[in-house]
């Protein structure tokens, strides 16, 4: 089948990571259980997103996806000549709500920081890691799956860098802080402890079982180590982390450029956003501290 053949060149071609190529997969089984026969015309493709919105009442940004994905699919479909046009080109979109990116407070990373201090050279071997997990997606704001990814061979302790294999394979290389260096140093130490590490294709971070980290496990290590912080409520997430150093980072005078480089974004403009959050910060500042601002914009003194 041509779709298989589709998750096949994304898979092996353009290298889509397994979650997005399960993604894809998953979007186009629905697809086709949905049209039947599978014709991609732009009259289905709009029954196809009323469906998604009102009978499965999928959100716009979930919704949009879909068609990403089916416009990514009749793509493909033009370059083997089946279709002469992308019939998803001729379908309007939901509007997307802007939706700005959660961030903890630096008070509160502070103070899970300090309350963990002891851990790293005292703590047991898993109390260790999950103080590392923390630490490297604070530090670095590297992906999840960019952490389970690492080996040994990508740190670099002498450089003081961290190589990292982001999407699309592309590699950069993180700079890291040298309070880092040796809390990673330390951590690998009890691993040499409990573990053949020699390789230098071993996973740099390895569960209590001896085996690489997955997903999962990093999600609920996130979890359980932000639980117990005062001040850090709602989602708490390795994303949100990702998002509270870049915010960080501009507000303290990063230029957005650097911060692309070191995040692996692939264009600015998925940089562009954190600068929403610097924006609603200044306006509390200005809301809180300008006379003007603070007497609701009138000039004069006010009784």
């Amino acid at each position: 089948m041509l779709s298989d053949e589709f998750i096949s060149y994304i898979s092996s071609v353009r290298r889509y990571s397994p979650r997005t190529v399960a993604v894809y997969r998953d979007v186009l089984d629905r697809y086709q259980a949905f049209a039947l026969n599978g014709d991609l015309t732009v009259t289905m493709l709009r029954n196809y997103e009323v469906y998604l919105m009102e009978e499965l009442k999928l959100d716009s940004r979930t919704v949009n996806l879909h068609l990403s994905v089916m416009s990514s699919y009749c793509r493909f479909l033009m370059r083997k000549g089946v279709l002469e046009t992308n019939p998803v080109r001729s379908v309007r979109r939901p509007k997307i709500p802007r939706r700005l990116p959660v961030f903890y407070s630096g008070e509160a990373m502070e103070s899970y920081f300090s309350s963990t201090c002891g851990d790293v050279e005292f703590g047991n071997y898993s109390q260790k890691l999950n103080k590392l997990i923390i630490s490297m997606l604070a530090n670095t704001g590297m992906r999840r799956a960019e952490l389970v990814g690492l080996n040994r061979s990508s740190f670099d302790e002498s450089r003081r860098v961290m190589h990292i294999l982001g999407k699309g394979n592309k590699m950069r290389e993180i700079p890291l802080p040298s309070s880092l260096c040796e809390e990673i140093s330390l951590y690998l130490q009890s691993a040499d402890l409990m573990f053949d590490t020699a390789s230098p294709e071993t996973p740099l971070l390895l569960t209590p079982r001896g085996d690489r980290l997955y997903p999962v496990f990093v999600d609920r290590v996130v979890k359980k180590e932000l639980g117990k912080v005062e001040g850090i409520t709602g989602r708490k997430s390795p994303h949100v982390l990702r998002h509270t150093l870049a915010t960080e980072l501009l507000s303290d005078g990063a230029d957005l450029n650097s911060i692309k480089e070191l995040l692996g974004h692939s264009s600015l403009a998925a940089t562009q956003v954190y600068t929403h959050n610097s924006i609603e910060r200044l306006k509390k500042v200005y809301s809180n501290a300008h006379p003007r601002a603070k007497n609701g914009g009138k000039n004069g003194d006010q009784d």
